[in-house]
């Protein structure tokens, strides 16, 4: 990701005029002026690469640049191959909901919630369904009893009358490859 890049200054960006000198090896080689720091550099061919610019006096490296920055990618792209967006999915239930459609929608949520996103349960009242909360809230909590194994509630929203939600969370610490 462009946004979130360090910029290293290297060579003669470097405006310090003394330099805590670190060797490509990692072995500290001592405070030094920065024409002596950029002529060790150009002797074993490598760059002097500001590693600590807030210490004092600024912390400078020996390394190879190119080589630093090609492994520094290599392990960005690693890491965005390992994470996991959680995504919020969302199933919707109505109160006449016949039992059939009912257990089609409960294995899609235990599906969504395997795979390691978390579901949003939403049952919407039509008409005068919203005078009968309680029968769309048993619907909601039948959901919830039949996801037990493989989630939890995290949230519940019960403030606006046309329709009520829950939102569950997978219980495996990480999901199912």
């Amino acid at each position: 990701m462009p946004g979130n890049e360090r910029h290293y200054r290297i060579n003669r960006e470097l405006t310090a005029p003394r330099l805590r000198l670190v060797g490509a090896k990692g072995e500290p080689l001592g405070i030094v002026l920065l024409e002596d720091a950029l002529h060790r550099a150009e002797e074993v061919r490598m760059d002097l690469v500001e590693v600590a610019p807030e210490a004092d006096p600024p912390v400078a490296r020996l390394m190879d640049f190119g080589k630093f920055r090609y492994t520094q990618q290599k392990h960005e792209q690693a890491a965005r191959r390992r994470q996991h967006v959680v995504k919020i999915k969302e199933v919707k239930f109505h109160v006449k909901i016949a039992p059939h459609d009912f257990q089609v929608k409960l294995r899609h949520a235990e599906e969504f919630l395997t795979k390691g996103d978390k579901v949003k349960l939403v049952i919407t009242f039509r008409g005068r369904e919203a005078d009968h909360a309680d029968l769309g809230m048993r619907v909601l909590e039948n959901c919830v009893r039949d996801l037990g194994k493989v989630g939890v509630v995290e949230y519940r929203d019960e403030s606006e009358p046309k329709y009520k939600s829950i939102i569950m969370t997978p219980k495996a610490a990480k999901p199912k490859a």
